[in-house]
């Protein structure tokens, strides 16, 4: 159908929600605004859906709320009886209407006679993952836009175990999604109905007692916090982790933590920063202030549902500076498997496990260890997946699992990456220096010069639209039609094509062994490496680096001529395929 016959009937729809009825209004006779909003339906995807607040098909609204719940629903009965019984958990974020967005997926689920558990308030991501696998739901929903601007929000399913759908599951419900024609037509029935029938029930302060145990498994050094006193700047960026990463630290015993006042309270339009992500230095502002005057020896930044985690330390000079997921992942897993190889609880058969745009240090860590990496395509669900295979084979014990872009999971009581105790291991890792006289900071330059000056970097291309989603395609297709055999004076040594499954070498082709997806990566003759991909959640091309050298001044130098390089070619692209 036409976009405007769909507009019509939303205008023509006589229930339609009055908020979204007085926008649409409001946009009579903008024929280019009301194309954008109609022209396609909100993609629910295998992560799920995310999108602007308001009116129309391409928007998150509670009409496409229950389009997803529905497809989700139907999914559930087919499963039977008891995946109904056991149920959906739903849990939300600090946005615009998430609570509401909340609720309606629970109408919508508890309308077709399946359980559903709602927390009291806003939660964090990890604690949905938690609480499924406590409660035995068969699925879970997290309202969240993660880091997203004010007016985005956004929708998450979650399998039995915990982990975001697995993409065979996850195509079931897509399809599923699909094929519900009218979203407007959806019945639900009203939440006090339904809670009188038992079918909504209110979850909350029970989940959170037994998530904080087994924070407190996290720890390979309990006394360390008694052993040296520092001092945490903790900042929830307006979000979710508030009261659980201080309620872990204070389990843990570590009670100087100072939480910056503006940021502490949920805001949705994170009206402190211009985006509340902690991968960002201008998301640390009021956070570096704050550690100046209390003298701290980290700073904490949790995303707005608290999956992601930053962390700012003190350098050479004095100056607080965030570090780089992957300098983060770095101090984390080393930290971890040398305390466990000195325990002698270091298992034979351990895994790391980490995405292709991940660092190669974390790799070298683990080899230092005699222990093996595995790589996942991007998406912690698919690390989630691994952890999964791994406990029902025995093939190997889970460690470690991160990616560059923030996210850690440490022990598998939740199948997501765990903001929560990556805050609290971050923490220990901190004490675990100060004990030797060290800064965190101190405790990375020894990383790197026991492992290698390992350096990335990440650039993104930002196209919204339609107009941009077609540029972003074309864009990746340039690549694949024209092979890069150098950059610079670096001859290419591999090209790995993850939508064809091909790797392409000296040797010939190989094939990569994982489910196939829009990215490219090359790897250069120094072992430097370049990924470009498209963003799963945001309307934008990433295009990630590597490198590594023999100092950290060099492989800086190094990082910087890559990086420039590159992207002079993607500028030659991009005003190529603009004219086609």
């Amino acid at each position: 159908m036409e976009w405007k016959a769909i507009a019509k009937g939303w205008l023509d729809f006589k229930e339609l929600d009055n908020e979204l009825k007085n926008e649409l209004e409001a946009l009579k006779g903008n024929e280019k605004q009301l194309e954008e909003i109609f022209y396609k339906n909100l993609e629910f995807g295998t992560g799920g859906m995310r999108g602007e607040i308001g009116a129309g098909t391409n928007r998150m609204n509670i009409y496409t709320v229950r389009k997803a719940s529905a497809g989700l629903a139907s999914y559930i009965e087919e499963q039977g009886e008891e995946a109904k019984k056991r149920g959906v958990v739903i849990a939300y974020d600090s946005r615009h209407k998430s609570p509401e967005f909340a609720m309606e997926a629970a109408k919508t689920l508890a309308s077709q006679g399946i359980q559903t558990y709602v927390f009291d308030e806003l939660r964090p991501t990890p604690e949905l993952s938690f609480a499924l696998r406590y409660l035995k739901a068969f699925s879970g929903i997290v309202v969240t836009a993660s880091h997203n601007p004010p007016e985005y929000n956004g929708y998450k399913v979650y399998g039995s175990d915990g982990g975001q759908l697995p993409p065979e599951a996850a195509d079931i419900v897509i399809a599923k999604v699909n094929e519900i024609e009218n979203e407007l037509l959806i019945q639900v029935k009203s939440e006090q109905e339904l809670r009188t029938a038992g079918l909504i029930k209110t979850i909350g302060s029970k989940i959170d007692e037994v998530y904080i145990e087994n924070l407190k498994t996290i720890s390979e050094n309990p006394t360390l916090a008694e052993e040296t006193d520092i001092k945490i700047v903790f900042t929830p960026l307006h979000g979710t982790a508030n009261k659980l990463v201080r309620s872990g630290l204070e389990a843990l015993g570590y009670k100087n933590v100072s939480v910056v006042k503006e940021q502490e309270l949920p805001d949705p339009e994170f009206s402190t920063v211009k985006s509340p992500n902690p991968e960002e230095h201008a998301a640390f502002e009021l956070a570096i202030r704050d550690g100046k005057k209390v003298g701290a020896d980290i700073l904490i930044a949790t995303d707005p549902d608290a999956d992601r985690l930053g962390i700012a330390v003190l350098n050479d000079e004095g100056e607080y500076i965030v570090l780089t997921g992957n300098q983060t992942g770095a101090l984390l897993v080393d930290y971890l498997l040398s305390q466990k190889q000195e325990k002698g609880t270091l298992p034979q058969n351990g895994v790391v496990l980490k995405t292709i745009v991940t660092s190669e240090l974390g790799r070298r860590i683990a080899s230092a260890f005699n222990l093996e990496t595995v790589d996942v395509l991007t998406g912690f669900k698919f690390i989630a997946e691994k952890i999964k295979e791994y406990e029902t084979t025995g093939e190997h014990t889970f460690l470690f699992g991160y990616e560059e872009s923030y996210g850690y999971l440490i022990r598998d009581f939740a199948r997501d990456k765990d903001a929560v105790q990556a805050a609290l291991l971050a923490t220990e890792v901190c004490a675990y220096y100060k004990k030797q006289g060290l800064t965190l900071y101190e405790g990375m330059l020894r990383v790197f010069e026991k492992y290698g000056f390992y350096q990335e970097g990440l650039r993104s291309l930002t196209l919204k639209g339609k107009e941009g989603a077609e540029m972003i395609q074309r864009l990746l297709a340039s690549f694949r039609n024209e092979p890069l055999t150098s950059l610079g004076s670096l001859k290419t040594l591999a090209s790995e094509d993850y939508l064809t499954s091909i790797r392409v070498t000296q040797n010939g082709e190989e094939v990569i062994h994982l489910p196939k997806s829009n990215v490219l990566k090359y790897i250069f003759e120094d072992g430097s490496w370049v990924c470009l991909r498209p963003s799963g959640t945001e309307p934008k091309v990433k295009f990630y680096f590597g490198v590594n050298s023999t100092s950290l001044g060099e492989s800086k130098q190094k990082l910087q001529n890559v990086e420039k390089d590159f992207m002079d070619l993607v500028d030659k692209k991009v005003k190529m395929v603009q004219t086609i």
